[in-house]
């Protein structure tokens, strides 16, 4: 473009390709566990912010769970004035620089751009990382700690909507203390996701922000066996569960009782941290074939993580089509690159082994799409006739997760659930117990990362207006 002037015209985005940042090739990322973008430089950030045509009524915040601003920031990107988009970028998101990395822009803010169907969307998600990456590369963010008001919080889980939640009570002036099972912070941040696409330094750096604005971290603590939800009431004005769904769905199939049959944190988790989750031997996956079941994102975690690891194979078996599968596009895509196989339309009726009790094969039927579910998919239905075996000595279940049920008698055992053992929670995410707050996976079941920030968000202004009301 001939000046700034035109550059930030309405029209940028049909004379500007949209640019995705650069990617490792797929031969040389799946040697290693390292993130497989990079940042884009400052010229392109801005060229690419220049795109967006700044609609009065922004779809891309409508398609945001957290509604971001974005069209503002990317008028302040395309100007270069990156620390105030930045700033402008936490003002509605307080892990952005994660977010970026992990949400599934397809199908949220750049799957609402307006420019869908006439051109490529905004590259909403690369901007945002760029602007949060250069914030923390020149001192944009101010970790003074608030003056405080007093008031203290326990916050138990530090996975996305304990660190949300603590970061936005923190700002408020509450002294806040986290509680984390863990020997190390971050919950799902750093149990459950890649490092090939967050890594852990990322989720650190954040942590220590916190500390630095007076979050305290209390590590190797399960509220509810170590330590009672009761003592915490007492010691606290309030409290937060964020204790996500870590409680893997059964496979409920014959010949599950197999050896060489894993669920799929423990295949995730012994490549991350070192945890009390991770009991026994570690999972060998080197020269193996590996048949990994379901086909959200925790599939296709398995299966690139299983290909690092030195599979000989790696393949999934999804009932539904690729239309009808949960997981992000982008992350199928990767896989694909990567070596991953899949098996549409196919679901798992049986494991077969050998007379040692070992894994040896999965039988499979054929499926066809009927009627759309409850969920608005197509419902998948047998094929008579159509089974078949498909050799594998490693079978990773990724059916999802349920929240972990708490001990008899705990009292948080006692807080009213719904059917699923998601804690219930009224408009301002408090529970059945009063001055008990909760959010993310341990309400609404296994979601997205900008869904647990946007319920801890939602919390602690929860949290704020129930103390208001009541005396210090």
């Amino acid at each position: 473009m001939s000046s700034e002037t035109d550059q930030q015209s309405k029209y940028a985005w049909s004379l500007i390709n949209r640019a995705t940042p650069p990617k490792r090739p797929a031969a040389e990322r799946v040697g290693d566990f390292k993130e497989i973008y990079s940042e884009f430089d400052e010229a392109t950030a801005r060229e690419q912010a220049a795109r967006c045509i700044q609609c009065p009524e922004a779809l891309c915040m409508t398609g945001c769970p957290l509604a971001n601003r974005i069209p503002e920031w990317m008028a302040l990107t395309a100007q270069g004035r990156f620390l105030e988009a930045a700033e402008l970028s936490r003002a509605t998101s307080n892990l952005p620089e994660i977010c970026s990395r992990v949400c599934p822009q397809e199908k949220l803010c750049e799957g609402a751009c307006i420019l869908n169907g006439r051109a490529d969307p905004i590259a909403i998600g690369a901007i945002e990382r760029f602007i949060n990456e250069f914030a923390f590369a020149h001192g944009g963010l101010d970790a003074t700690p608030a003056p405080p008001n007093g008031r203290k919080v326990a916050i138990i889980g530090s996975g996305p909507g304990g660190l949300a939640c603590a970061d936005e009570l923190a700002r408020l002036g509450y002294g806040v203390t986290i509680f984390e099972a863990q020997a190390v912070p971050g919950g799902l941040l750093v149990n459950g996701i890649p490092a090939f696409k967050l890594e852990k330094h990322i989720v650190e750096r954040r942590i220590d922000l916190l500390v630095r604005r007076g979050v305290e971290f209390r590590l190797n603590v399960r509220v509810g066996w170590d330590v009672s939800l009761a003592g915490l009431r007492e010691k606290y004005d309030a409290v937060f569960l964020g204790i996500g769904a870590q409680k893997p769905k059964p496979l409920d199939v014959p010949g599950a009782e197999l050896s060489g049959i894993v669920d799929a944190l423990p295949l995730l988790i012994q490549k991350n941290v070192a945890s009390p989750l991770m009991a026994g031997v570690p999972i060998g996956v080197r020269g193996r074939r590996v048949a990994v079941l379901g086909g959200g994102d925790t599939a296709m975690d398995c299966l690139r993580t299983a290909l690092r690891d030195g599979a000989q194979e790696a393949v999934c078996l999804y009932r539904r089509d690729l239309a009808n599968m949960p997981g992000s596009r982008k992350e199928y895509a990767n896989a694909l690159e990567e070596g991953a196989q899949f098996r549409f339309l196919t679901n798992p009726v049986a494991l077969l082994g050998d007379a040692a009790g070992r894994v040896t094969a999965v039988r499979c039927v054929r499926m066809e799409l009927g009627a759309p579910d409850a969920s608005g998919r197509r419902s998948p239905r047998a094929v008579p006739g159509s089974e078949f075996d498909l050799p594998a000595d490693l079978v990773v279940v990724a059916y999802g997760f349920d929240p972990v049920p708490f001990p008899p008698g705990s009292d948080l055992a006692q807080t009213a659930t719904d059917k699923w053992g998601g804690f219930k929670t009224d408009e301002n995410l408090m529970t059945s117990l009063p001055g008990v707050f909760a959010g993310g996976d341990s309400v609404r079941g296994p979601s997205l990362v900008v869904h647990a920030v946007r319920d801890a968000r939602r919390a602690a202004q929860g949290i704020h207006r129930y103390l208001a009301g009541k005396p210090a």
